[in-house]
């Protein structure tokens, strides 16, 4: 009969406990998803900029090449463009995926703009840092070089273009792998709903 009287008494009381909990719940799951949102905002725009100097750097490249092949300017000004230049001219792929992914949040296209980008960016580039590795060697040792980009040693250009086009196109696949997280969490929290 104490028992009884127990459940009587506390039943109220837990029924409004767990709203109260139910309410907190929910509460911070709002705040996490602005959280979430805002995290998803400045990866984006992370992402942006990563993807601006990235352009840039294939226009760069692109820009040799051009020049070279249509013998635009001497090629005492101008060298012959390393073979990794080609293939690393596709890296514009991954970079146009990437850039169609962020508008609706489109998870496949940023899954193909990261693979990809380990494919077309940097890969070549890896290939053309052995490439060019004897002719760095050469103008350390002996300082002679045989290439030039407007006075410079060709292989010091490069190598400093390359330096740079790793460290962006590891920050787009990290910034775009933290995205994708992110994207897979909300799309998975809206199935459960």
């Amino acid at each position: 009969m104490a028992n009884e009287a127990a459940k009587i008494i506390n039943g109220p009381v837990s029924r409004s406990l767990t709203k109260d909990a139910a309410r907190k719940r929910d509460a911070a799951t709002d705040v996490m998803r602005v959280r979430r949102a805002h995290n998803a905002a400045s990866l984006k725009s992370e992402i942006r900029k990563l993807n601006f100097v990235h352009l840039l750097l294939w226009l760069l490249v692109a820009a040799q090449v051009i020049v070279s092949k249509l013998d635009l300017v001497p090629s005492d000004t101008v060298s012959e463009p390393y073979r990794w230049e080609y293939p690393y001219l596709i890296s514009l792929f991954p970079l146009v995926t990437g850039s169609l992914s962020l508008p609706k949040n489109n998870i496949s296209y940023l899954v193909i703009s990261m693979i990809s980008s380990g494919l077309f960016s940097i890969a070549p580039l890896f290939y053309g840092s052995m490439e060019m590795l004897g002719e760095a060697q050469q103008l350390y040792r002996h300082g002679k070089a045989y290439r030039f980009i407007f006075g410079w040693a060709a292989v010091t250009v490069m190598y400093l273009v390359m330096v740079v086009a790793v460290q962006v196109h590891a920050w787009q696949i990290y910034y775009s792998k933290k995205l994708l997280d992110a994207w897979f969490d909300s799309t998975q929290e809206k199935k459960k709903k």
